[in-house]
């Protein structure tokens, strides 16, 4: 089993200080890129909120993609079936 790494995680204006994979470095550095960048996004839309309000829009947003991305994999798999049915008669004439 390999050695956890710790790493300084900036989400909005906290640093947490965290222990991952080192395998795991590259996925999470870009997680929290993409989160930051989202609560970049929202603070331009929603002027005004504090920072928790932002972080609670984009745990919401990135819940929902996460989400969305699940039910599209689940989508294709059937769509891919039904292909192969079609494909079977196909090949049956």
């Amino acid at each position: 089993m390999s050695e956890l790494i710790a790493i300084s995680a900036v989400i909005g204006d906290r640093n947490y200080r965290i222990k991952i994979n080192p395998s795991d470095e590259e996925v999470v550095r870009k997680t929290l890129k993409t989160i930051n960048d989202k609560i970049i996004e929202f603070k331009t839309i929603f002027a005004g909120k504090d920072m928790q309000d932002y972080i609670a829009m984009v745990l919401i947003w990135f819940a929902t993609e996460q989400h969305s991305g699940a039910a599209a994999g689940i989508e294709k798999e059937n769509m891919s079936d039904q292909l192969n049915a079609i494909e079977k008669l196909l090949d049956g004439q």
